[in-house]
């Protein structure tokens, strides 16, 4: 049997999400709650890995098994062995075709930034934080360049392994509610670390140290060193994967979004 999870955790302390020899990822402590649970070794397929200290909130994950479990069952028997950081939301029987990666056609990425004059102790790592003011709309302004399919070989980190930069971005939606502002990055795909050097770009600009048609040049040049400094990774999360409707996949559990919602739906 072929079983997805949907998977909500706090990145904050885990080296990001793919297993690695040192240990300390979400996908090692996610797979050995599974064996602890299950008794044998369960190795899990993810939607998309996410970097130190990024979270998520609409990862998903599949893996095959012999053992004849009721889905119920795996949400609270592998909960019983997570840390308190990582926590299964559901499981689901899929059809042998579904793939947590390669069957998705899109994924929204949220982030989160506190903007003001004092730190919050209570936000850190869950967001990103800027002492001084935004202007909205020049940040609006200039995501309207990134919209739609291009080169985003300007935000592309040098550690990328994607086959190609051409990207096609359907969405980017800012908005602010008191000294929060909630990014949404909705695209068939992303690149590594093309949220965070978007994301650094578009703080510079509402910051006033580029005007909104700087962004234009920086898509414009492929070139990753004209555009700015890769942002924190504190408040980017992992919102929500798409998949075709045939495989019914749960939607994200938007009651345990800590933050505000500015959109009626992911």
């Amino acid at each position: 049997m072929r079983i997805a999870l949907g998977i909500h955790y706090d990145g904050t302390a885990f080296s990001g999400w793919q297993s690695q020899p040192h240990g300390n990822t979400v996908q090692q402590a996610l797979e050995a709650a599974l064996r602890e649970f299950g008794g044998v070794a369960l190795p899990t397929t993810v939607a998309g890995r996410t970097d130190t200290g990024v979270h998520g909130i609409g990862q998903v994950v599949h893996f095959d098994t012999d053992l004849d479990r009721a889905m119920f069952s795996w949400v609270r028997g592998v909960n019983a062995f997570l840390p308190k950081t990582v926590a299964v939301q559901w499981a689901q029987a899929m059809p042998d075709d579904f793939h947590a990666r390669f069957s998705a056609f899109e994924r929204t990425y949220f982030y989160v930034l506190y903007a003001n004059p004092v730190r919050s102790p209570l936000l850190h790592g869950r967001t990103g934080w800027l002492h001084t003011p935004l202007d909205l709309d020049a940040m609006r302004t200039a995501s309207r360049v990134l919209v739609g399919e291009h080169d985003f070989s300007a935000f592309r980190s040098s550690e990328c392994q994607a086959k190609t930069p051409v990207k096609h971005l359907y969405a980017v939606d800012i908005e602010q509610q008191g000294d929060f502002f909630i990014f949404r990055f909705r695209a068939s795909a992303f690149l590594h670390h093309m949220v965070r050097n978007i994301m650094g770009c578009l703080v510079s600009i509402g910051r006033g140290r580029q005007p909104a048609s700087w962004m234009t040049h920086v898509l414009a040049s492929g070139d990753r060193r004209q555009a700015a400094p890769t942002f924190m990774p504190d408040g980017l999360y992992l919102a929500r994967v798409g998949y075709p409707d045939r495989f019914d996949v749960p939607e994200p559990n938007w009651a345990a979004w800590p933050f505000p919602m500015p959109w009626t739906s992911s």
